[in-house]
C-alpha cells in the first residue's frame, strides 16, 4: 500500500519531496529500496495525530519553511491518483487556508443507540473527508501543537485540527476510488481498481 501511494505522489511534478513517517520499530524499509525523493522518518507516535505532528517537525528539521505547503496523506488510501492530488493543489494553491479532498455523503445516514436506529440524519451539506489534506506547514504545525496540549482530543484528521484553530478548510471534490482500506474485503476491491487501471 505504501509503494502504491508513493508511486502516485511521485507522479506529481510539483511535489518537492515525500516524507514517510513510520513507527520507530517498523522494519519494512530494511528490506525495501527507498525511492528517489523519499525520506523515511521513524518518528511515528501513538496516534495518527501524533505521527503527523512529529512528521511536521521532521520536515522543519529538513529545512521546510512555515509558508511551504504540505500535503498529509494516509497510506491506507493507496488508490489516490496524481490527477486527484493535482486537483487539490490547483484548488488550494491560492487559498488562504488550504483544504482537503472529500466527497458529498451519498448514502442515507443513521444515528444509532444500542444497535438500533435512533434517527435518520440529514445528509445535506455532509462530506466524507479524504486525504491528501493540504495546508501551510506553519499554520498546520501551530494547529497540531495547540491540539497536542489537549492530548489531540477530537483531532481525527488535519482539517479537524485546523478547524479547532478557527480555520475553515476548503472542500475539494475527491473520488469514490480514493477510499480508505479499512476492512478485509477492501483489499479485493482495491485490487480490482488497480487492475482496471493497468
Amino acid at each position: 500500500m505504501v509503494m502504491h501511494t508513493l508511486a502516485a505522489l511521485r507522479g506529481v511534478a510539483r511535489i518537492d519531496r515525500c516524507l514517510v513517517v513510520t513507527a520507530p520499530d517498523d522494519g519494512f524499509w530494511a528490506t525495501q529500496a527507498v525511492p528517489p525523493g523519499v525520506t523515511v522518518a521513524p518518528c511515528g507516535g501513538d496516534s495518527r495525530a501524533q505521527s503527523v505532528f512529529n512528521g511536521l517537525q521532521a520536515l522543519r528539521e529538513q529545512g521546510a519553511q512555515p509558508l511551504d505547503w504540505v500535503l498529509v496523506h494516509d497510506a491506507a488510501r493507496c488508490l489516490v491518483t496524481p490527477s486527484q492530488v493535482e486537483a487539490l493543489m490547483d484548488a488550494c494553491e491560492n487559498d488562504a487556508v488550504g483544504g482537503l479532498l472529500a466527497l458529498p455523503l451519498p448514502d442515507t445516514l443513521k444515528a444509532e443507540v444500542g444497535g438500533r436506529v435512533a434517527a435518520t440524519v440529514d445528509r445535506s451539506g455532509k462530506w466524507l473527508a479524504q486525504t491528501p489534506q493540504m495546508f501551510r506547514l506553519g499554520a498546520l504545525s501551530d494547529a497540531m501543537a495547540h491540539a497536542a496540549r489537549a492530548g489531540f482530543d477530537g483531532v481525527t484528521d488535519e482539517a479537524s485540527a485546523m478547524e479547532m484553530a478557527g480555520f475553515k478548510p476548503l472542500l475539494v471534490r475527491g473520488s469514490a476510488q480514493n477510499f480508505k482500506i479499512t476492512y478485509p474485503e477492501d483489499f479485493a476491491l482495491a485490487e480490482a481498481v488497480l487492475r482496471s487501471r493497468s
